[in-house]
């Protein structure tokens, strides 16, 4: 990667349907239907719906026989109605479905953890995806490695490069080019440190496929926009990601225009920066570079930090080169910026893209937004959102809840609203909400607790990893979440003066 200017990593170029990406083709955008597959009028609707928003790419969830035959009507409709759409077809659990997803899709989405090493079945899948031109997806998810991968890595990032490298070595012996890779994570510094350790193993032996990004379960509202720009903008910075998708427990449309916006954002990076000391550069690790303990917010600046100012189209690079290049390597460091925006939203994500980076690299100390049109206090909860999705500072209630789709058995984003209004100033606790059990255990793995979907109207709660009470009614899931929450001493009452 280059420290000194944006410049995107070169890829081979990968045909999604009408849909080209990688090479020299624009970063494109993609999002996920959250109806049920098998529910045809809707589910085209939706893609219909997405597409209009801005996004060439579509997927829907593939878990079983019926919706992975749905795709045989939901396409002909769609090319009927005008939408050259790409369709990706997600499978779980049961790789059987891609093979029937895969005689009408544009692509198909695996994840290695559920693949066997030793049956043919992936090269079978390989080798009919070759015949129609179905690109593949190997979308490896850290909550759900194969348990010969945790076995010998753990769950860490470098269990997932050794996920991902092992299948996409298995795709060049079968000559098989059409690939695309994704590193998934709700920890955004997991999932930043394993894309940028996936790039140096794929370099290392002259792959050059695409990427696609996404910081899932990052949640919905500010928090969620926050935490999948700081995820998602870290890597860009780096010139690295070819597809984006951002996560978020609301519409799907709505996560076509995060997106979008953040596309644009990293258009206009321009400047080239010098490093004389590239090798403070912790690019795969997270290392404090000062003896600061507790990033802090524009409010909190003492005489202790020097703040570095950045005027300039790439101002992650700037800050970058100042912080290296700087002889004091113990001294605290504020990065500070102006920003125009007069949309509450945008200014979130635009500083988020361009703060986070360093901060989840341990080069920052501080951030400061200067944005007088708004008010102290919205900025400050900007301030402290980006530290808390960067992994340095906790100061809120964090939500680890997934975006939905058509596995999902009740309405999360209703439940996610009644959870966040009952456990919102929980400081520092950590809350998964989860549509069903496919994501669910694993990708909210360090949450303190979790509310997952089991069957329709049923809910199975955790602590920790742990079940504490499996497939009980909905209707008496949150109180008994809270319960337990009480019951194992991480409760507090809310402050009524706030």
């Amino acid at each position: 990667m280059n420290l000194t200017k944006y410049t995107r990593r070169n890829t081979i170029e990968v045909t999604i349907g009408t849909t080209k990406i990688g090479g020299q083709n624009p970063i494109a955008v993609q999002s996920m239907t959250n109806t049920a597959t098998a529910d045809v009028a809707a589910s085209v609707a939706q893609i219909e719906r997405i597409a209009d928003a801005g996004a060439p790419i579509v997927r829907l969830t593939a878990q079983g026989r019926k919706e992975g035959e749905a795709f045989a009507q939901i396409i002909p409709q769609l090319r009927a109605e005008g939408y050259p759409t790409a369709i990706v077809a997600d499978i779980h659990f049961v790789p059987q479905i891609a093979s029937i997803a895969a005689d009408y899709v544009d692509k198909v989405r695996i994840n290695p953890g559920n693949y066997r090493t030793d049956n043919g079945e992936l090269e079978a899948l390989l080798e009919k995806c070759k015949k129609r031109g179905v690109a593949l997806r190997i979308g490896v998810n850290h909550g759900s490695l194969a348990q010969h991968i945790v076995d010998s890595y753990g769950d860490t990032p470098q269990g997932m490069v050794a996920s991902a490298m092992e299948f996409l070595r298995r795709c060049r012996a079968a000559d098989f080019d059409q690939v695309v890779v994704s590193m998934k994570s709700s920890n955004t510094r997991v999932m930043v440190h394993a894309y940028r350790l996936l790039v140096q193993a794929m370099d290392a032996e002259d792959m050059h496929y695409p990427i696609h990004l996404g910081v899932t379960e990052a949640g919905n509202g500010i928090e969620g926009r926050i935490k999948s720009a700081v995820g998602i903008g870290a890597l860009m910075a780096d010139g690295i990601g070819d597809t984006i998708r951002v996560s978020l427990t609301e519409a799907p449309e709505n996560e076509v225009i995060v997106a979008n916006l953040l596309i644009d954002h990293f258009s206009s990076c321009t400047g080239e920066f010098s490093v004389t000391h590239p090798e403070r550069y912790f690019a795969t690790k997270f290392v404090r570079r000062s003896n600061i303990t507790t990033p802090i917010v524009h409010s909190e600046i003492t005489d202790l930090f020097r703040v570095i100012d950045s005027n300039t189209y790439n101002p992650t690079a700037e800050w970058r080169a100042a912080i290296l290049n700087l002889d004091n390597q113990t001294e605290g460091v504020v990065i500070r910026r102006k920003y125009t925006d007069t949309d509450y939203t945008t200014l979130a994500v635009k500083a988020a893209a361009d703060m986070g980076p360093l901060l989840l690299d341990g080069l920052a100390d501080g951030i400061w937004i200067d944005a007088p049109q708004f008010t102290e206090r919205q900025i400050e909860q900007i301030e402290l959102q980006i530290l808390q999705a960067s992994r340095v500072r906790i100061s809120h209630t964090e939500y680890i809840a997934c975006p939905s789709c058509g596995r999902t058995l009740y309405d999360i984003e209703g439940t996610l609203a009644q959870i966040k209004a009952r456990t919102s100033h929980l400081k520092g606790l950590k809350i998964g909400v989860m549509g069903c059990i496919v994501n669910g255990p694993g990708e909210m793995a360090d949450a303190d607790y979790g509310y997952v979907g089991a069957a329709a109207g049923k809910i199975t709660l955790y602590k920790g990893r742990e079940v504490v009470c499996r497939n009980i009614p909905q209707e008496q899931a949150l109180d008994r979440l809270i319960e337990i929450i009480k019951e194992n001493g991480d409760w507090t009452e809310a402050d009524s003066t706030n």
